[in-house]
């Protein structure tokens, strides 16, 4: 190997290993939760704004959570809907159940939709969400066969990306 590469090859290898170093953790999202549970919510939204921005679904849910009650942050319904609906796309199913309750509402958005509450707490049962099942039938009893059908055609669409092995 050439100096060149043998170089190169370390610097590869440097930079994996401090993008690995700095990549979120299940223990830095656990550590938010309890500063969560034991109220300390501006530091738990502070632990959990590194892997949120990063992409990581719970840490997305938790700060929607946030929002969606102003732990730490101002209450705000778009910004909560917001991050709940980047962590939903990923397939997390609190998440999932969470946008479909904003659907549900209409709150943070310009009104109720009750075909995409159905899609999002049926897909959040697909993801295996109990309690979301109880939600679809509360739904479901509000709705017109047709916007149910329409529904399924939108949990087809969806499913098959989200859970393409369920």
């Amino acid at each position: 190997m050439s100096n060149l590469s043998r170089n190169a090859f370390v610097r590869v290898v440097l930079v994996t290993l401090s993008l690995l170093a700095a990549a979120p953790t299940s223990a830095d999202i656990e550590e938010a939760r309890d500063l969560m549970e034991a109220g300390r919510f501006v530091e738990a939204r502070d632990a959990l704004w590194p892997a949120a921005r990063s992409g990581n679904a719970d840490a997305e849910e938790l700060i929607g959570v946030m929002y969606a009650l102003g732990l730490g942050v101002e209450q705000d319904y778009v910004r909560a809907f917001e991050w709940y609906l980047r962590s939903a796309m990923k397939g997390h199913p609190g998440a999932q159940s969470g946008v479909g309750w904003y659907y549900e509402t209409g709150l943070g958005l310009p009104a109720p939709d009750l075909v995409r509450a159905y899609l999002w707490y049926r897909l959040s049962t697909i993801g295996g969400d109990p309690d979301a099942a109880i939600s679809v039938e509360e739904v479901a009893k509000k709705m017109t066969p047709e916007e149910i059908e329409y529904a399924h055609d939108l949990i087809n669409d969806y499913k098959i990306w989200l859970y393409p092995f369920r």
